[in-house]
């Protein structure tokens, strides 16, 4: 640490990524707030005189905006707004020695595993036993729960494996704590997230427990709504999907990032399936639970895709209708396998033409997907009100990244956090609009 510092009274966090980092910054808040020390999150408040940056290190563009936040504070430092400033995460701890050549107006860098560190570095006491104590910074009936750290995949265009390491399962009875400790909370759906969900037990127990997991979360009284987020689509534990069938409190939802769909791409992006296994795990899904919601996401112009391997790509997206689909253009990450063994040498204008294309027929697709809903009920949660409408989502919806139902004002009767049966009235491409059905 450059400079010692004296005990803070008020300390703005300030998170960048995604939703695993978002977890990371409320486990260090409540640290913090233990200490009789007062804590903002994301906020411009200049009474925070400290300041620390949880980053993210994935894509160019995350860690530009990292990059950019650490320069705004510390800026803010040079010029007397603030006093003190810390940055941890994926991006520090991938790019320490640079940040500090490069940024040295920052008290200390950290990487994604000193909460500790930081909290020392705080002059505070750090708190041994505080299993599944957080503060929750989403609306307080959902929450995000990581059940592992890191990953032991492959894949040629990640670094995750080299800012968070090998996969590392937290121990079901501890996830199970950690769950009922946030259900008696108040929070109603819990958000089960990892980078790889789907080698979840491996390290510790030598087999996945994730479908022995998911009955265990389910018997816990008060836990309405439990949804699954990355699953890894190679060795997909099938036995989970009996168990998504089996229990109601089990989203008909699942998020499995595919990446392409060409055998040619699949091979060189190290992913270990095939196209065939690809679509056999589609069709299981949907044969099996008809209703379920699949949300996936893409990858497009990494080195070796060809228009072929794109057409392919297009005429997939177009065949198998996703419900909610994200698509991302190739980044070339340092230390990756692609960035050693490949050139990056397909066009910014021509990955971001296919981006493009492809998010033009998948809004067809939503379009079409979501009028289907239209005078039918659904159960639905609110998050929000903003303006003259309610924002809730249905079972089939994920925060921040999916659909969202409105419901106009009108209804005054509504509370934020509570279920109702919603008829959809009409729908867009990306939003339902609908009334409470009594």
């Amino acid at each position: 640490m450059k400079t010692k510092i004296n005990k803070p009274q008020k300390v703005n966090i300030v998170t960048l990524g995604c939703s695993k980092n978002l977890v990371d910054s409320e486990v260090l808040m409540k640290q913090i707030e233990l200490n009789g020390i007062q804590i903002v999150h994301d906020s411009n408040d200049t009474d925070a005189k400290t300041v620390i940056i949880n980053t993210c290190g994935f894509i160019n563009d995350a860690k530009e905006e990292s990059v950019n936040m650490i320069l705004d504070f510390a800026k803010a430092k040079e010029n007397g707004i603030i006093d003190n400033l810390f940055v941890m995460g994926c991006l520090s701890e991938r790019y320490k020695q640079e940040l500090e050549k490069e940024i040295p107006n920052v008290n200390a860098y950290f990487g994604s595993d000193n909460i500790k560190e930081i909290i020392e570095s705080l002059q505070i006491d750090y708190k041994k036993d505080l299993l599944g104590k957080r503060h929750i910074t989403t609306p307080d009936h959902y929450a995000y729960l990581k059940i592992s750290e890191g990953c032991n995949r492959k894949c040629s265009f990640c670094a995750i494996p080299l800012m968070r390491g090998k996969h590392i399962s937290k121990p079901i009875e501890s996830i199970i704590y950690e769950a009922e400790q946030l259900v008696n909370n108040g929070v109603k759906e819990i958000l089960l997230i990892a980078q790889d969900l789907s080698y979840y037990g491996f390290d510790i127990y030598k087999q996945c427990k994730l479908a022995e997991l998911l009955e265990k979360l389910a018997k816990i009284n008060g836990l309405e709504w439990i949804r699954l987020h990355y699953v890894y689509p190679a060795d997909f534990p099938e036995e989970v999907i009996q168990v998504i069938k089996k229990h109601k409190n089990i989203c008909n939802y699942i998020d499995i990032p595919l990446q392409h769909i060409s055998d040619n791409m699949l091979k060189i992006m190290r992913r270990g399936n095939s196209k065939k296994q690809t679509l056999a795990l589609i069709s299981k899904f949907r044969e099996q639970i008809p209703e379920i919601a699949i949300r996936t996401t893409l990858l497009v112009g990494h080195p070796g895709e060809t228009e072929d391997d794109f057409e392919e790509l297009k005429t997939f997206v177009k065949e198998t209708r996703f419900d909610r689909l994200g698509v991302f253009t190739f980044s070339n990450e340092e230390d990756t396998h692609t960035f050693i063994n490949y050139e990056d040498d397909i066009p910014e204008k021509v990955k971001n033409s296919r981006m493009e294309e492809l998010m033009e027929i998948q809004k067809e697709i939503s379009l079409e997907v979501n009028r289907l809903k239209v005078q039918k009920s659904y159960k639905v949660i609110i998050d929000r009100r903003e303006g003259n409408y309610f924002f809730g989502r249905t079972e089939y919806d994920s925060p921040e990244v999916d659909n969202e139902v409105l419901i106009n004002t009108g209804n005054e009767e509504i509370k934020i956090g509570e279920f109702y049966n919603v008829i959809i009235t009409y729908a867009s491409e990306y939003d339902l609009y609908g009334e409470i059905n009594n």
